[in-house]
């Protein structure tokens, strides 16, 4: 894993994105065609997600959003589902002494009312734990879906307004309200496994950034890979509807 990480560096010249978003997709596949579960997919992803963590800094990225597990993800079948909070609980459990060891803070955004209260009461511990760490910040979206976090912004917007709080709306008053109030905007998002849509991932927050689709699945998305994709953000011209 160390020499994988060491040779993904951008190329001198290339202009990294602050801030990545990854839609980490092909899991269930990956294994599929091999012949396993599901969940060995899951596990293997698990995995990847450490290295491209400990890769990010020395790409220059600052910020990693990653997308785990979504408000539509609930209909895969239970074993699936309980499996993947299981696989959860791990993450944070194994990997809390070391992310706070090496500078990354960890949040996570979507609705936590519906997951289990153990691995809720995890989300806030390794929160609190690693909230001084600025080396990298790793956002983790869990149970997220776009529309449903716009809907609860606007509900918390309302009620702003409905106290007082402010006047008139501006898009930074709903920025605000949003999951991800404080976070930057993503400059680059990159979806694994050859599909070509967002998958309500991050819709207000990603309106201008710059999108990459790979085939390749995530449990095969290494250190190199995500270099390779940066190089090639740093050719891209970014206008944000200028000429």
């Amino acid at each position: 894993m160390a020499a994988e990480t060491a040779q993904a560096v951008a190329s001198p010249g290339a202009a990294a994105p602050r801030h990545v978003a990854i839609i980490m997709d092909g899991n269930g596949r990956w294994a599929v065609e091999r012949g396993w579960p599901r969940l060995v997919g899951h596990r293997r992803g698990a995995e990847r997600v450490k290295q491209i963590v400990r890769a990010c800094p020395d790409l220059g990225v600052n910020w990693l959003t990653i997308y785990a597990f979504s408000t539509e993800n609930w209909k895969r079948s239970t074993e699936e589902v309980l499996g993947l909070m299981k696989i959860f609980r791990r993450y944070i459990e194994r990997e809390a002494e070391g992310m706070s060891a090496e500078g990354v803070r960890m949040r996570f955004i979507g609705g936590r009312e519906r997951l289990d209260p153990k691995l809720q009461a995890l989300m806030a511990a390794i929160e609190a734990r690693t909230a001084g760490n600025t080396r990298l910040n790793l956002t983790v979206a869990i149970n997220y879906g776009g529309r449903d976090e716009l809907t609860r912004a606007a509900g918390r917007l309302s009620q702003k307004v409905a106290r007082g709080e402010i006047g008139e709306p501006t898009e930074a008053d709903f920025a605000a309200c949003l999951d991800t109030a404080g976070h930057p905007d993503p400059d680059l998002v990159i979806r694994t496994s050859g599909e070509t849509r967002t998958s309500n991932f991050l819709p207000w927050q990603a309106a201008y950034a710059e999108y990459e689709f790979t085939p390749t699945l995530w449990p095969d998305f290494t250190p190199d890979h995500l270099g390779a994709i940066l190089d090639r953000f740093g050719l891209r011209e970014r206008r944000f509807g200028g000429v």
